[in-house]
C-alpha cells in the first residue's frame, strides 16, 4: 500500500511547462507558488492576473483564502471569472485550492442574503453542481489542522489506487456539499458533519485541505497534478486514466 506520509521526502518532477497560478488578492500566494517550484524545478510558475494570460499556461492552480463574496468579486473586475469559466470549458487542467475549490461550486452559503424570504446565495463559477455552506452548531470553527482524509477511489489524478489515508491540513469554517457524490475523490469528518474533502471532474477538480501546508503528504499531492497536467512520464501516463466523466 502506498501510504502518503508527512515525512516522506519528494522528488522534483523534471519537467517543463508554465503553470498558471491565478492572483486576485485572495490567499497566500507565496506558499502555493514555492510548493509549485519544489515539485516542478524545470516548470515556470507564471501569476495569472488577466484572462489572456490564462491562453499561454499548461496547468492552473486557483488557490483562495477567506470570503466566498470577495473572491468572486475580485475575479470579476479582473475578467477572470469568465476566462477561468471559459479555461475550464474547454477541458483543461486545473486544480482549486481552499477558497479556490469552494468557488469551483454553484454558489456559497457565506454571504447569502434573505432577500424576500428566499436565500440570495451568492454564485460562484458553477463547473460542479451544488453549494458551499457552514459547519452547523456544535462543530467548532474554523475547522483547522490536521485531519486524516477518507478516498473514495473515484478517478482522480491526485491520488492513486492503493494509497492509505493520508493527513493533511485544513483552516476553513464552510465547506462544499456536491449534488453527485460520484466527483467526490475524498471524504473528511468533522464532528456529525462528512463533507466532501476533494473532488474531481474532468480534467479539473480542487481540495479543501492546503497542500502547501501539509508537508511531504501535501508535496506529492502538488506533484502528482503538476505530472499529469504537463504529462511527465509515469505521472503523465497515470494520470491519463484519471479523466472522469
Amino acid at each position: 500500500m502506498n501510504e502518503l506520509r508527512p515525512d516522506r521526502a519528494v522528488a522534483p518532477l523534471d519537467v517543463p511547462g508554465r503553470i498558471g497560478l491565478v492572483d486576485y488578492g485572495m490567499g497566500n500566494l507565496a506558499s502555493v507558488e514555492r510548493a509549485l517550484v519544489a515539485v516542478a524545478r524545470r516548470a515556470e510558475v507564471v501569476r495569472v492576473t488577466a484572462a489572456a494570460a490564462l491562453d499561454e499556461v499548461q496547468a492552473v492552480v486557483l488557490p483562495g483564502v477567506g470570503a466566498f463574496e470577495a473572491a468572486m468579486r475580485s475575479l470579476r473586475e479582473l475578467g477572470l471569472d469568465r476566462g477561468l469559466r471559459a479555461y475550464l470549458d474547454a477541458g483543461r487542467p486545473l486544480l482549486g485550492i481552499c477558497l479556490g475549490y469552494q468557488i469551483l461550486f454553484e454558489a456559497g452559503e457565506e454571504s447569502a442574503r434573505e432577500a424576500g424570504g428566499a436565500r440570495d446565495w451568492v454564485p460562484g463559477l458553477g463547473y460542479f453542481p451544488g453549494v458551499v455552506r457552514r459547519f452547523p452548531p456544535g462543530v467548532t470553527v474554523p475547522h483547522m489542522g490536521w485531519n486524516r482524509l477518507e478516498l473514495t477511489g473515484t478517478a482522480c489524478p491526485l491520488f492513486r489506487p492503493g494509497d492509505a489515508p493520508p493527513y493533511v491540513y485544513f483552516a476553513h469554517s464552510y465547506y462544499p456539499a456536491p449534488q453527485q457524490a460520484g466527483v467526490v475523490t475524498a471524504w473528511c469528518r468533522v464532528g456529525a458533519v462528512r463533507f466532501a474533502a476533494a473532488a474531481w471532474r474532468g480534467r479539473a477538480g480542487g481540495v479543501q485541505f492546503h497542500p502547501e501546508k501539509s508537508g511531504a503528504t501535501g508535496l506529492s499531492l502538488l506533484r502528482r497534478f503538476v505530472g499529469w497536467a504537463l504529462g511527465a512520464g509515469a505521472e503523465g501516463d497515470e494520470a491519463r486514466g484519471a479523466t472522469v466523466a
